[in-house]
C-alpha cells in the first residue's frame, strides 16, 4: 500500500517500506529510552510527594497513589505533543501518525493506543509480536488505535512536508 498525499501537497507518494521499514528495531530502543526517562521521572515525583506528605503531617501522602498513572499519563501527553512522539521515538526518528492520512493523531486515538500498548504488556507482550507479520509493522494496539509509526524523515522530503509544520519534528 502506498500513502498518498494530500491534494496540493507536492510531494511523491509514499511507500510501506519507505515509512516503515526498520521501525521495530527503534521502536524497541525508543521504549527502552522512555523507560529510564519515566524511571527518573517517577524518582523525582515520588521523592517530591513524600516531601509533600511529610509537611503536610500525611494529609498529603494519598497523593503518592497517583505515582503508578505516570508512565501512562507520559506516553499520552507527549503523543499529543507537537513531537506526536515520545521522547525516546523521536530521538531515533519515529513519529506516530494517523494510518489513513498520515495526521497527528487525535485525542481518542491517543487515549486507545496508551491504554492498547498496557493492555498488550499485561497479556506477556504477545500483542506486541502482531509487528512481525503485519503491513506496515504495526502493533495491536496500533491497528486498534488506527495509528502507524513512521520515520519522521520519511515525511519530511525535499518537496515540501505532508502533514507536519515546517522544519519537520525535533530530534529527527
Amino acid at each position: 500500500m502506498t500513502y498518498r498525499p494530500a491534494p496540493g501537497d507536492d510531494v511523491q507518494w509514499l511507500s510501506d517500506e519507505m515509512m516503515t521499514g526498520g521501525t521495530r528495531s527503534r521502536r524497541i530502543f525508543g521504549f527502552l529510552i522512555d523507560g529510564l526517562i519515566v524511571l527518573v521521572l517517577w524518582k523525582l515525583c515520588a521523592l517530591a510527594l513524600l516531601l509533600f506528605g511529610i509537611l503536610t503531617l500525611g494529609l498529603g501522602m494519598p497523593l503518592l497513589g497517583l505515582l503508578p498513572f505516570l508512565p501512562a499519563i507520559y506516553n499520552f501527553v507527549f503523543l499529543l505533543s507537537p513531537l506526536s512522539a515520545t521522547p525516546g521515538q523521536a530521538m531515533l526518528g519515529l513519529i506516530v501518525r494517523r494510518n489513513d492520512n498520515l495526521g497527528p493523531p487525535t485525542g481518542f486515538a491517543a487515549i486507545i493506543w496508551v491504554l492498547g500498548f498496557y493492555v498488550s504488556w499485561a497479556l506477556s507482550g504477545v500483542p506486541f509480536l502482531l509487528a512481525l507479520f503485519s503491513q506496515r509493522r504495526r502493533t495491536l494496539h496500533d491497528i486498534a488505535s488506527g495509528l502507524v509509526v513512521v520515520h519522521a524523515r520519511a515525511l519530511t522530503g525535499g518537496a515540501g512536508f505532508v502533514n507536519m509544520g515546517p522544519g519537520g519534528p525535533p530530534f529527527a
